[in-house]
């Protein structure tokens, strides 16, 4: 091996010493920003998008419910910047003091958020803890090759010539406040005898035909027709089947109602990456971006009044479908009445 002269052996260890300090220096100054939301809910486009402009990289970790969400975080998963609760629970997190104030000083375009939706978030009207991302609703996906005939409500649930190819969400909230509406009740009542009814439907009528209550697996199992009718999000399903099972596929929210959701973006406590949350969540309120959004899912425009002028695309959807919707609220100290049909419900499975 051909020896290094002494001198520019040193002078090479300079030279890369800089470049590797160069180098290093260059990655240590691309911050992360790190989200907590749920699964198919941000397209890859707009978070690129945004790493672009703000020169960052985002670790974007998913979850299937609210309960999964809550409990990832009670059980020491705080190293999030940004969480994407629902109301329900966006309440429960402002009162266990989980969530940072918003400092809306920071943020140019909340001008643009429907001041209908606000109303509805009584939980946080003002935005002082959460910024409303999308009000919507679970519905039922059917595959009108397989099931040609059906009704748009709930209680194709309770049809036993569809047994074994239909799911529901594994949700307490959802599936109970799919049978108290269709029941005549609010998705919020504390009344027990009210509950027990919703449990009875359910355990009686709907799940002797479901396969599983599945929040997860149910836009693949549709796609892969293992189930033709399925209670979920419109964005999960129309992500997971072809154009050409689009033609057969019907998505729609019962007129009796059902419950609806407000997922809201919520800056966790002690967040690291304040800033640069701050800036995704104007971000996202940009009209054009959240045009973008909702085009990529299907969805209508619900939070964001200018974006609607700026959609592309038909959404899966209209907004009108929500007239009849609830939002879950926090039932405080009653949702053990929840918990115990749920589990009475989900023994066996």
């Amino acid at each position: 091996m051909k020896k290094i002269p002494v001198m520019a052996a040193a002078l090479g260890a300079a030279l890369l010493s800089v470049v590797m300090l160069t180098t290093f220096s260059g990655c240590a100054k691309k911050s992360k920003l790190y989200l907590y939301n749920w699964t198919y809910y941000t397209p890859d486009s707009v978070l690129r998008q945004f790493e672009k402009e703000n020169n960052c990289e985002i670790v974007y970790d998913t979850f299937a419910s609210n309960e999964e969400l809550y409990a990832k975080l009670l059980s020491g998963g705080t190293g999030y910047d940004l969480v994407f609760p629902s109301g329900d629970y966006v309440s429960i997190m402002i009162k266990q003091n989980m969530l940072e104030k918003i400092d809306k000083s920071k943020l140019s375009n909340l001008v643009n958020i429907d001041p209908m939706v606000l109303q509805k978030a009584a939980y946080d009207p003002n935005m002082d803890y959460s910024v409303p991302y999308y009000f919507g609703a679970a519905g039922i996906a059917v595959n009108t090759a397989r099931v040609p005939q059906y009704e748009k409500s709930w209680s194709i649930f309770a049809r036993s010539d569809l047994q074994g190819k239909m799911t529901m969400l594994d949700d307490m909230r959802e599936v109970l406040g799919d049978a108290l509406v269709h029941l005549g009740y609010s998705v919020n009542t504390t009344n027990s005898a009210e509950i027990a009814a919703a449990r009875d439907l359910v355990n009686s009528s709907w799940k002797p035909n479901l396969i599983k209550f599945d929040a997860e697996a149910f836009g693949k199992g549709f796609a892969d027709e293992d189930f033709w009718v399925v209670q979920g999000y419109a964005e999960v399903v129309y992500e997971e089947i072809s154009e050409e099972q689009k033609k057969n596929t019907v998505f729609f929210i019962p007129p009796e109602g059902g419950p609806a959701y407000i997922d809201s973006m919520c800056l966790l406590k002690g967040a690291k990456n304040v800033d640069l949350a701050y800036k995704f969540i104007d971000f996202i309120h940009r009209p054009e971006i959240y045009a973008e959004f909702t085009d990529y899912f299907g969805f209508p425009a619900t939070v964001n009044i200018p974006a609607r002028q700026l959609k592309k695309v038909t959404p899966y959807y209209q907004a009108e479908e929500l007239t009849n919707v609830e939002l879950k609220d926090d039932v405080g100290e009653n949702l053990t009445l929840y918990n115990d049909a749920w589990l009475t419900i989900r023994v066996g499975d």
